[in-house]
Formats: C-alpha cells, structure tokens, sequence
C-alpha cells in the first residue's frame, strides 16, 4: 500500500471534556463530576457515570454523522437509541454491546448511512475502505491509547478509522489521551496486530443502492 488518505472528521471523546479522560481513566476523577455531562443528553451525573464508559461506539459515531451530516447528536442519546434497536442490551450493572448487526441496521435506517457489519475485516482490507471514502468503527484494545507493548488481548473498545498512510493506521480514539492519541493518532502498522480483533463495522455517507 503506497497511498496516504486522512479524512477531515471531528474528533468526540466519549467523555463530554476530553482533557479530562487521562484522569477519569486513571480514577482520580470520577466521571460524574465531568462539568459538562448534561451535553451528553443524560438525564442525571450518575446516568452520566454509567453510560459514559460504554460510549465509545457512540463517539465514533458522533464522528462520523458530524462528518458526514453537521451533526453529532448527543451520546447517551444515541446509545439510548441504540437499545430501542438491539444494538445494546442494557442490565442493571452492565451493558452487553455494542452489537455490529442491529447497529448497522440502526445507522442505516435512523441515519442514512451506509453501514455494514464485519465480523471478518482483516488488516490488509482497512486502506482499500479508507481510500474509497468510508470510515472504520474498529475493535481493539484500550492501551492501544499508549501503544502497551503486550496487551492482554484484542478488542474491547472500539475506535474510528479516519485515515490510512503507507506507515500507519490513522485513528480518533474516543478514550485517547490530549495531544497523544485522541486526534489523528498515528497507529504504526507493525503495531496495529497486538490491539486489533479483526472486526467492526464500515460506514460511508449514504446508504449505497443494490
């Protein structure tokens, strides 16, 4: 791959303040005392607590409709949205999700995107996607934010593809740290393997006819 693309998307942490998402991770600040929760279309702080660290599907998806569409519709909002339509299972004390499927569907018929599940999406299919104009809602692990030499295994969290070059996967990733690995993270290919589950869902402007 020789080509370079990086797509000009917004970046959404998937805390209201982005600044404060080193803190909130390492537990020094408790994301209900985040200032600026009520954005996030939560009805309290302690919803707030609790969707706010399952968002990260929803960020990337704030992402790409601001893209795409000049609008990014608050968090919890869309995740509530994303209950109605199967691609979350809520319980008392956790969510199950997010469901590649049912949120495909959900982008498709609520958004108009073009959207597609990809329980199968290798590496050496991620540019081809980029370069043709879509965006990639991809899992991997959460230290992929510090690039952790041995994480403990793939998946988990999910990020957006937002550019390719011939050295690196670019990313916005929703729990990235400020002016490390928030914005236009550059993901070194020889790296990408250790975080990367193989899977996501690809997402372009419109729903494409058959």
């Amino acid at each position: 791959m020789t080509q370079s693309i990086i797509h000009p998307v917004p970046y959404y942490a998937q805390w209201e303040s982005p600044e404060l998402v080193p803190a909130i991770i390492a537990g020094t600040t408790r994301a209900s005392d985040d200032p600026l929760w009520p954005k996030s279309g939560a009805a309290s702080p302690e919803e707030y607590e609790f969707w706010s660290w399952r968002l990260c599907g929803m960020a990337c998806l704030r992402m790409a409709l601001d893209h795409w569409r000049g609008q990014a519709p608050p968090a919890v909002s869309l995740a509530q949205e994303c209950v109605d339509a199967g691609a979350y299972i809520r319980h008392s004390d956790r969510v199950d999700g997010l469901i590649y499927a049912p949120f495909a569907a959900y982008a498709q018929q609520r958004w108009d995107l073009h959207a597609e599940s990809g329980p199968d999406l290798p590496v050496a299919a991620l540019s081809e996607h980029l370069l043709e104009g879509r965006l990639l809602l991809l899992s991997v692990h959460p230290s992929i934010r510090v690039l952790d030499a041995a994480p403990p295994r793939r998946g988990g969290h999910l990020v957006l593809a937002v550019g390719t070059t011939p050295q690196a996967l670019v990313i916005h990733n929703p729990s990235g740290f400020p002016g490390r690995s928030q914005q236009f993270a550059h993901v070194p290919w020889a790296d990408l393997d250790r975080f990367y589950a193989g899977r996501g869902v690809i997402l372009g402007p419109h729903v494409q006819p058959q």
